[in-house]
């Protein structure tokens, strides 16, 4: 089972592959929106926001997020780690249920790119 600084380190990475992306993905993640990623079998939350085309976490707290972020993700440590090291790919993931993302419409058409 992946750690808390396990997962941070996988959300970091995450982070810095955006910004060495090509410009669709660039374009994708250039939104400014309050994001949030609970680790469903840790029970911690990761707040902060997508801003730059990086993410920035604020803050890590047990059990759900304190505020409802405009993108919000939920999934098993496991499966955060394993999304961003390229070994779980996202759209079955999501699509099977074990990664759930909850946004506007529109926020979700931007970041089908980044999917």
């Amino acid at each position: 089972m992946a750690t808390t600084e396990e997962c941070r380190a996988a959300l970091e990475k995450l982070s810095e592959s955006m910004t060495r992306a090509g410009a669709d993905v660039r374009a994708a993640a250039a939104l400014d929106r309050s994001l949030s990623c609970r680790v469903t079998d840790l029970d911690v939350s990761f707040s902060g926001r997508l801003q730059g085309g990086r993410i920035v976490v604020l803050d890590t707290r047990p059990g759900p997020p304190a505020e409802k972020a405009q993108i919000r993700l939920a999934m098993t440590g496991d499966d955060l780690v394993a999304l961003v090291d390229g070994e779980l790919n996202f759209a079955r993931a999501w699509a099977s249920g074990r990664v759930r993302l909850e946004a506007s419409f529109r926020d979700l058409l931007r970041l089908r790119t980044l999917l």
